[in-house]
């Protein structure tokens, strides 16, 4: 197993750190936006490539090892998914492919010359960072802490062997490997573009 998961064995850690990397493009796309707004271009090229990010990583991998993987998991040992916490967060994983959806749409009547298109992407872009900023702390914070207190140990490393096989799909065409590098690409190009209130997300450790 790689090095980096070597203090994530868990599969709420893993969750978490895949959180982290999330987070960070969460962030470049904050700045993207900012950037368009201030009036510096709109960098469709760099935007589209958080998209893919999103779509790829946030959605095809991480949402999917908690929609088919845990949450099953994690209900079968009690904690509820109508009415409770599972059933929010598989809701606003829609609305995460909604708000995604949106923006690759805005993305592509941009690049036709629409005149409103760059303020329909920030739209959906804000709409995106908010939503994912808040969903990722209520997982952190509440779901997964749920789950660690209900699973078995053998829950637990069944997850961690699951999610391992899981990641070694491909997504959009692309490995884990490779829409970790996209991040890492994105940041060191963006992330010290002009100064900006809000950090940047940790990096995952190598």
């Amino acid at each position: 197993m790689e090095t980096r998961m070597q203090n994530s064995e868990t599969p709420s850690g893993i969750l978490r750190a895949e959180h982290q990397t999330i987070l960070r493009v969460v962030e470049i796309l904050r700045r993207l936006v900012a950037r368009s707004r201030e009036g510096r271009g709109f960098e469709r090229a760099a935007l589209a490539r958080c998209v893919e990010f999103f779509r790829a990583f946030a959605d095809a991998c991480h949402h999917a090892k908690e929609e088919d993987l845990l949450f099953p998991v994690l209900e079968s040992r009690g904690i509820p998914r109508e009415g409770g916490p599972i059933g929010v967060m598989l809701y606003e994983h829609s609305l995460a492919r909604e708000h995604t959806r949106d923006m690759g749409e805005a993305l592509d009547a941009e690049q036709r010359g629409e005149a409103s298109a760059v303020a329909r992407f920030h739209e959906a872009a804000d709409r995106y960072i908010s939503l994912l900023t808040q969903h990722i702390f209520k997982e952190n914070e509440v779901l997964f802490n749920m789950g660690d207190r209900v699973m078995t140990p053998g829950d637990q490393q069944s997850l961690c062997e699951r999610f391992c096989e899981t990641g070694c799909r491909s997504f959009g065409g692309k490995s884990r490997a490779q829409l970790e590098q996209l991040a890492d690409d994105l940041e060191s190009q963006w992330e010290h573009a002009w100064p900006h209130k809000h950090a940047i997300a940790p990096r995952r450790m190598v």
